[in-house]
């Protein structure tokens, strides 16, 4: 799951209450059906810090909820507003995410340069996806990279 460090930062969400966040802000329909469709309380999540100076993983988290509408949809102060989207039918959804551990910064760069990583979802070309799945043999090469 992508932040931007200037939103909610991993150093953020850890200040929160329980360590936990809404993941607010998602309007793309393919990221909010990752998380209506396939996330479950418990799941695993790659905390990645992108449109900064130095994109890439800085923690490890785990989605704390089940999906529920994302409130900034329906405030005209929000950034993320959309007035197509209305209390009784909204369009919009996020999941809390909590955050269990801050890792060192496993950069996109290295990412990319990992072989056994050249086939994620994340690295390829023209992905703009804030929220992408991660394959098990992903999950625990990552984990072993943060371990390291």
């Amino acid at each position: 799951m992508k932040a931007e460090p200037a939103e909610c930062s991993v150093d953020d969400a850890l200040a929160a209450p329980h360590a936990t966040v809404p993941w607010t802000g998602v309007r793309n329909y393919q990221a909010r059906n990752f998380m209506r469709d396939t996330m479950r309380v418990g799941d695993g999540v790659l905390f990645y810090h992108s449109s900064c100076a130095e994109p890439g993983i800085v923690g490890l988290a785990q989605v704390a909820s089940t999906p529920y509408p994302d409130p900034t949809q329906f405030d005209p102060a929000s950034p993320y507003h959309d007035p197509k989207a209305v209390p009784e039918s909204p369009r919009w959804l996020l999941v809390d995410v909590q955050v269990l551990q801050k890792t060192r910064n496993l950069t996109l760069p290295e990412l990319r340069a990992d072989p056994q990583l050249a086939d994620m979802l994340l690295l390829k070309r023209g992905n703009r996806l804030s929220i992408t799945p991660v394959a098990p043999a992903h999950w625990r090469h990552i984990r072993s990279l943060l371990s390291d």
